[in-house]
């Protein structure tokens, strides 16, 4: 077993998943620094989701090593991790999944009451996230009285409420319009780095990598690098290419 590296709160070595016999993330490692806001591009299919799931302790690999400030997160038995998502770590889905019954600060609040915080506390700390994500105005609201660029706000206002260590989201813009998704992608953004969350972000939308300190990119469950080749003399016209491997 290799030690991790001091400075990473996160830190994956040769994971290998496969899915129905079909290898999702072959052999992919990583380290995440504290702080830092990763992009993980790459097309769909590529294995983001499962390495999401595997950094977060959602999925087990077959093989490989996941740590989390140093605590082995691929030893730890189920009740274990599901704690450890619970108090250290938040999830954005694709597409908001908030509880029908609730208004948007209860949707907030949720995951704080649920820690044993009491409802009061609970509530104003909720409603601070929501005017954060510009949307105080919809507290009140259920779901379905929301628009989904709003559904989605409170979401991610739900995931950040609890200041997690680590936020995992998942193409946390993918069912937005062009211009909800840079706005969503901006308050995520400023949100965690004003508050020192480290966010692995998975996405193939290169306005969303933009915003990000670092992009590592998958295609078909394997690490790439793009290699910038030095310019050669060509005939006019003609443009120096890149190699991809």
């Amino acid at each position: 077993m290799v030690v991790p590296p001091d400075n990473d709160v996160l830190w994956a070595r040769a994971l290998h998943v496969k899915h129905n016999g079909s290898p999702a993330l072959s052999g992919v490692s990583l380290g995440i620094r504290d702080g830092e806001i990763l992009a993980v591009g790459g097309p769909r299919g590529s294995g983001k989701t499962t390495l999401l799931q595997c950094l977060s302790g959602q999925l087990l690999p077959q093989q490989g090593e996941v740590w989390f400030n140093s605590m082995p997160v691929h030893t730890m038995g189920p009740l274990t991790r599901e704690r450890l998502r619970r108090d250290r770590f938040g999830w954005i889905d694709p597409a908001p999944v908030l509880v029908p019954e609730l208004n948007a600060w209860e949707n907030t609040a949720l995951p704080l009451m649920l820690r044993g915080w009491g409802r009061r506390a609970a509530k104003t700390t909720a409603l601070e996230w929501l005017e954060r994500l510009d949307i105080g105005g919809c507290a009140r609201k259920r779901p379905h009285a929301l628009l989904q660029a709003e559904r989605q706000r409170v979401a991610i206002a739900r995931a950040l409420a609890p200041a997690p260590t680590v936020l995992f989201a998942d193409e946390p813009t993918a069912p937005l319009h062009r211009a909800d998704r840079a706005h969503v992608l901006r308050t995520l953004t400023t949100a965690a780095r004003s508050h020192g969350i480290t966010v692995v972000l998975a996405t193939h939308d290169a306005d969303a990598t933009a915003l990000a300190d670092r992009t590592v990119s998958l295609l078909d469950g394997r690490r790439v690098n793009t290699v910038h080749l030095p310019p050669v003399a060509e005939p006019e016209g003609r443009a120096a290419c890149s190699l991809s491997v």
